[in-house]
């Protein structure tokens, strides 16, 4: 432990500092919430703006007193490692709690149902019973895939949509699909796993009718203005192409010559987004309802988010490093052998090396309430300098949608027109041609120029 280390660290996943032991309920709550957690350290004698002030009175007696705390407090019976650290003039007790195998830990006085708390951030949050269990499982090593569904039938999973994904990689036969863990035996009868439904059942908007994909392009860089959106219900893996091709029709693409060969060239980072996109759908937690993935695409960013916290004993610092944890077995196995997946854990990594590469800023993540929000900024540069020199750029080029590719290709050949012009021009009411001109605005596709009552619009990087 170097105290030195902790006292210029910011409080969070794994660190609080208390004044004293003034509120023990808090304190309670905290080392439950580390337990169930990633673990983590209390340190006391340290107010919130890191303030070193110590523990008043004799420090054992306070320490005697918290341990009996929590001996009283917490079940099962956890049993931090204390320790009284000396700090210039002063005492501190610091307060270390690893992850437990015997989670979910409570506070007795709540009860093992209302009293389960984890750890968001700097806050400890209380667990409801989805969440409970998720707990419970990991303790096990049993993912919330892996669970049977007893009242599905094995031909629920839809074996030729599960073949034809394979089309290419190998020929499937039906005693594939208990291989592939999407069946299983229960008393002599196949039935599918959770897994096997979520990846390729036919009723699956039945059993689960939170597990779809909810995607939105917003206009500017808040969640207010919303110029598009579609939701998505394919199965899993198809998803991840329908997403892709969502993303690309709101991007714009240009052709690279500075090779024997064309290139395309898109204005969002693509490998990085499929890479998030397939990272979110294999560890989202499918337990939570009405709680579906979030594909949200700003001007400035791209936010992927996906229901479920962090697993036990991971950390974002962790995943940073290369460190992973499997939710869901049975979608990440088949992830993996439809080659979405290259290798565990190193997915996160692949996706801050190639951001670097890109001079992208680093992408971001935090959990937001019970959910894990991937941030990809796009960055001006990304954005607009991809070599103009190099990138001939034909309107919005294969993005944002017909019509608003049809406004600009107008105002191209038909520069200086007001907005009145264009209504009539493209038979569409004034709010809608409002909407596409300020996206082809913010995407410094036109501008308008002159007064505003008799000025007009005109096209920017006209290469013709």
């Amino acid at each position: 432990m170097k105290l030195a280390h902790l006292l210029q660290t910011q409080e969070g996943k794994t660190l609080e500092f208390k004044r004293d032991l003034s509120s023990p309920g808090n304190i309670m709550k905290t080392l439950v919430s580390f337990a169930n957690t990633a673990g983590g350290i209390m340190l006391i004698g340290v107010e919130d703006d890191h303030t070193v002030i110590g523990i008043p009175g004799n420090p054992l007696d306070k320490e005697e007193r918290l341990s009996n705390m929590i001996s009283d407090s917490i079940a099962p019976r956890l049993i931090p490692n204390m320790e009284l650290v000396p700090c210039d003039d002063h005492t501190l007790l610091a307060v270390e709690v690893f992850p437990s195998q015997l989670r979910p830990h409570y506070l007795k006085q709540r009860g093992e149902h209302q009293g389960v708390f984890v750890r968001l951030g700097s806050s400890n949050r209380q667990a409801d019973s989805p969440l409970i269990e998720e707990l419970k499982r990991t303790v096990t090593g049993k993912g919330f895939d892996e669970l049977p569904l007893l009242e599905a039938h094995s031909t629920d999973i839809d074996f030729q949509t599960l073949s034809d994904s394979f089309q290419g990689i190998r020929s499937l036969v039906e005693n594939d699909m208990e291989k592939l863990r999407l069946l299983i035996r229960v008393q002599e009868q196949l039935v599918p796993t959770i897994g096997g439904m979520l990846l390729f059942g036919r009723r699956r908007d039945h059993f689960f009718p939170d597990a779809w994909i909810q995607c939105g392009r917003f206009i500017g860089t808040e969640k207010i203005d919303i110029f598009d959106h579609i939701d998505i219900n394919a199965p899993l893996p198809m998803a991840v192409d329908e997403i892709m091709i969502f993303l690309k029709k709101h991007a714009m693409r240009g052709a690279d010559f500075s090779e024997i060969r064309r290139k395309d060239v898109w204005s969002i980072p693509l490998t990085i987004l499929r890479e998030a996109i397939i990272n979110a759908i294999v560890h989202a937690d499918y337990s939570q309802r009405g709680a579906p993935i979030r594909i949200v695409f700003f001007d400035d960013r791209i936010e992927i988010e996906n229901p479920g916290i962090l697993l036990p004993g991971l950390t974002i610092d962790d995943m940073k490093q290369g460190m992973s944890k499997i939710r869901n077995h049975v979608i990440a196995r088949l992830f993996r052998e439809l080659d979405l997946i290259e290798q565990w854990g190193t997915g996160i990594r692949r996706i801050f090396k190639e951001a670097r590469q890109l001079e992208l800023p680093e992408p971001e993540i935090i959990e937001i309430g019970m959910r894990v929000r991937m941030t990809i900024f796009l960055g001006k540069h990304h954005n607009h300098a991809l070599s103009m020199s190099k990138i001939t750029s034909g309107g919005v080029n294969g993005g944002v949608n017909g019509g608003v590719n049809e406004l600009y290709e107008y105002i191209r050949s038909n520069p200086g027109r007001k907005s009145t012009d264009l209504r009539v021009a493209l038979n569409q009411s004034q709010r809608t041609i409002e909407r596409w001109l300020q996206y082809l605005k913010n995407e410094n596709k036109i501008e308008f120029r002159g007064a505003p009552k008799t000025g007009g619009y005109f096209a920017l990087f006209d290469n013709s």
